[in-house]
């Protein structure tokens, strides 16, 4: 957090003072740390699903205990329910109130992790129910657990396994500290595309990556994570930014691309540096985007247009040049906002733009993956930057008490995350998609 509250509240003197005054006290999350354990304990296996025996044998390859019962008095790390199989609302209650008289074991930081399947409308009606009846019950759990604990899930294509790579890989990612502020939320994975990496500590090794908007808060935390994950990233940002562009460039032993992303040629020079300096390109990041608030009833055509123009125009037609140049393999992660999901007061610019970029992803996707690639997006709640810190104190408060389960803004390091994880060959079974990274707040769905 950007203030010492989560710090008072978690350590000595202060701690204690603050159980007796009965004082909101958010859990310090558990991030990912290079070598760090996958999960803080064993992993209880729920479900009758043909796939769990599969997903057993890979995850204690992975050196992870596995249980399939109860695991005595001490504490365990995760909780894996297999839902897949599911076909009416009754089977329903078994692995859950299984899960549910497990979760007093469940150690600080903990997972819960459901394995599911959409629900159709070509499916019978006990079935969708049942189905659609998994996504609210994880959503509710999320808001029940404590301690920094979180509830996702991994919704499985018809003909995809818990065994599929993506699957396993989005499995890894929930699992682990990388996904700390992503809480109440769903990856669907639609095919058996994917292929995990040799070293799971390096998932980018050999990719050249660019960022957009990359001086500062947001967009420099990613350049830093995908630097860490192993790939070699080009910085970009306007000119006006040299100097900090320049300084990230230095932190990740990049290079730098000083660039106004609204030029009609922005993504032709981007292949051109990329290619030229580096021989290929394999990820970019649109993360470049500006905020012009102001209540519609006051808006004017020069806020209104600039917005559109660098987080939405920009990126379409960056979009429609990575196509045109059929750079292979090609994965693309944008930065929506829940702004664009469920709409903010005085940011009707904004929203208009983050939801565009939500539905161009969708739209988007079948073309990068003719080409052997992906695009996804990012859409973050209440994180912790420079900008939020000009905040009244007050405000940011109410903020973060709107995170009901983590009562916490998030860090730019959890977007980034979120963003390494959907660039990697690992994700390339999930595509179109939106993941929302904001602690499970109580705006947007």
């Amino acid at each position: 957090m950007a203030d010492k509250y989560l710090e008072l509240v978690n350590t000595g003197f202060t701690k204690n003072l603050a159980k007796t005054l009965g004082l909101p006290r958010p859990s310090i999350l558990r991030r990912h740390t290079p070598g760090a354990p996958l999960v803080p304990g064993p992993v209880l296996l729920l479900g009758n699903s043909p796939a769990s025996q599969g997903l057993s044998d890979t995850m204690l390859g992975w050196g992870l205990d596995v249980r399939r019962h109860a695991v005595g008095e001490g504490k365990i790390g995760a909780i894996i329910l297999m839902l897949d199989n599911v076909a009416e609302p009754g089977e329903l209650s078994e692995p859950m109130l299984a899960a549910g008289h497990a979760l007093r074991q469940l150690a600080p930081g903990g997972r819960v992790v459901s394995f599911s399947r959409p629900a159709g409308g070509t499916d019978a009606p006990a079935q969708a129910a049942a189905r659609q009846g998994i996504d609210g019950a994880v959503r509710s759990l999320g808001r029940e657990l404590r301690g920094g604990a979180t509830a996702n899930g991994v919704v499985l294509g018809e003909r995809v396994d818990a065994t599929a790579p993506s699957a396993l890989a989005a499995l890894r990612f929930l699992l682990s500290g990388r996904s700390a502020y992503v809480d109440g939320q769903f990856l669907h994975v639609d095919s058996t595309d994917g292929e995990l990496p040799a070293d799971f500590e390096k998932p980018l090794a050999g990719k050249v990556a660019v960022v957009t908007g990359a001086a500062r808060g947001i967009g420099a935390a990613i350049a830093k994570t995908l630097r860490r994950d192993g790939a070699t990233v080009v910085v970009v940002d306007v000119p006006a930014a040299g100097d900090a562009l320049a300084k990230v460039a230095n932190q990740v032993s990049g290079t730098a691309l000083q660039l106004d992303i609204t030029r009609e040629d922005a993504g032709a020079v981007i292949i051109e540096h990329a290619t030229s300096r580096h021989g290929k390109l394999d990820i970019v990041i649109h993360n470049a985007g500006i905020t012009r608030d102001k209540l519609l009833a006051n808006m004017d055509a020069a806020k209104w247009n600039s917005v559109i123009a660098v987080n939405l125009e920009s990126q379409l037609r960056m979009n429609e040049a990575f196509l045109a140049a059929g750079l292979p393999g090609l994965r693309v992660v944008a930065l929506a906002s829940t702004s664009g999901i469920a709409g903010n007061r005085g940011q009707t610019n904004y929203a208009a733009s983050k939801g565009g970029v939500i539905g161009m992803v969708r739209a988007s996707a079948a073309g990068f993956a003719a080409r052997g690639g992906g695009i996804n997006a990012v859409a973050p709640g209440f994180i912790e930057t420079d900008m939020t810190a000009r905040i009244p104190v007050a405000t940011r408060t109410v903020a973060r008490m709107l995170m009901p389960s983590l009562m916490q803004g998030g860090l730019p390091l959890d977007v980034a995350e979120a963003i390494g994880f959907l660039a990697s060959d690992s994700a390339a079974g999930i595509n179109g998609s939106t993941l929302r990274v904001c602690g499970q707040s109580l705006v947007g769905a």
